[in-house]
């Protein structure tokens, strides 16, 4: 079985909840499908997403995260990525489950349908050395592309163990990106209501596409240049998720400007280069999450699908907090939506 459905959530400017809506947006795909086999592969050196999966901040996430990349092999994609270092252009002989966890044995509020790729640190200090080794020029060889595809390496050796992957990427268009971004096929991009954000989703095309660079001199050297001369297909953009807007009104006045701009961009792109597109109305691409607020201060740091959140006073952190039902359906609705669209 080909694995047809991958998807990375990713922009490159942070502080778009994207951690968040991609473990709120797995765990309710997982509820929803439970006959799937979901795997996550968190690619962000900050693990966040790992943390939450394993239990969140009062449940001891990260003590759980430190713990499994203390292994050996180190149960991490850093583990992973430790291995290809020195088999960087051909896949060495390596057991896939030496690298999954299985974040429902650590935090009983995940689906057990839901297998895990942790983060890991180590990327960063990996990160100038596989640069170095995708940019090595090696006559008859493409090194790039080899480096580029280690996690599709991974993901083929366990072709057929599951149905779904879904990818965090780190807010940056760095080495380990691209390579989340080539075993993808589809984006999910999380905006906020900012003029940053539509110069970041701007950012995201160029990086991705090519679209607008301001030189040719960067063409040959863009990451959609070297993946078509491979004969690679692109990830295409599946999802916009105008995320954060606020509580109690909807998108505010102040916002909703950014907001159609952003809209018209990707109108535009709509029509100049649909095949960037899963979709091909506007409506169908975008997505609007209200402000999570408190339910989402409980739901992270106890490491909680929206579904297992409890309404009435909770204690985070000694401090005593209070979810109030209307806000808890509002984010259950805003993740029900979300997830219809994937």
């Amino acid at each position: 079985m080909i694995l047809n459905n991958k998807y990375a959530f990713w922009n490159n400017k942070g502080g778009t909840g994207k951690t968040s809506l991609a473990f709120q947006s797995v765990t309710r795909y997982a509820e929803k499908h439970p006959k799937e086999r979901i795997l996550v592969v968190d690619v962000c050196p900050q693990a966040n997403l790992s943390e939450l999966l394993l239990g969140g901040l009062n449940n001891n996430g990260s003590d759980k995260l430190l713990a499994r990349q203390g292994l050996v092999p180190r149960c991490s994609i850093g583990g992973y990525f430790q291995l290809r270092l020195p088999s960087p252009y051909v896949p060495p002989s390596f057991v896939a489950a030496d690298f999954v966890t299985t974040p429902s044995t650590f935090n009983v509020a995940v689906p057990t349908n839901i297998d895990l790729v942790c983060g890991d640190p180590l990327l960063e200090l990996q990160a100038n050395a596989v640069n170095t080794l995708a940019n090595n020029q090696i006559p008859g060889s493409n090194p790039w592309i080899a480096v580029v595809d280690w996690i599709n390496d991974f993901l083929a050796q366990i072709d057929g163990d599951y149905d779904t992957v879904f990818l965090d990427c780190n807010p940056s268009f760095s080495l380990y990106t691209q390579i989340a971004l080539a075993a993808s096929n589809r984006i999910v991009l999380p905006v906020m209501a900012d003029d940053s954000s539509r110069r970041a989703i701007q950012n995201a095309f160029s990086l991705v596409y090519g679209l607008k660079l301001p030189s040719e001199i960067y063409s040959a050297y863009a990451f959609a240049t070297k993946l078509n001369a491979a004969g690679r297909a692109l990830p295409k953009v599946h999802l916009i998720v105008k995320n954060r807007i606020t509580q109690y009104m909807g998108a505010a006045s102040a916002y909703a400007a950014v907001l159609k701009s952003i809209e018209d961009d990707v109108q535009k792109l709509l029509k100049s280069n649909p095949e960037i597109f899963t979709f091909s109305k506007l409506p169908n691409g975008f997505v609007e999450i209200r402000d999570f607020q408190t339910t989402g201060v409980v739901a992270f740091a106890k490491g909680l699908p929206f579904s297992r959140v409890q309404v009435g006073k909770q204690t985070i952190s000694s401090h005593r907090v209070q979810v109030k039902g209307e806000y808890l359906d509002n984010a259950r609705q805003a993740i029900e939506d979300l997830v219809d669209l994937l």
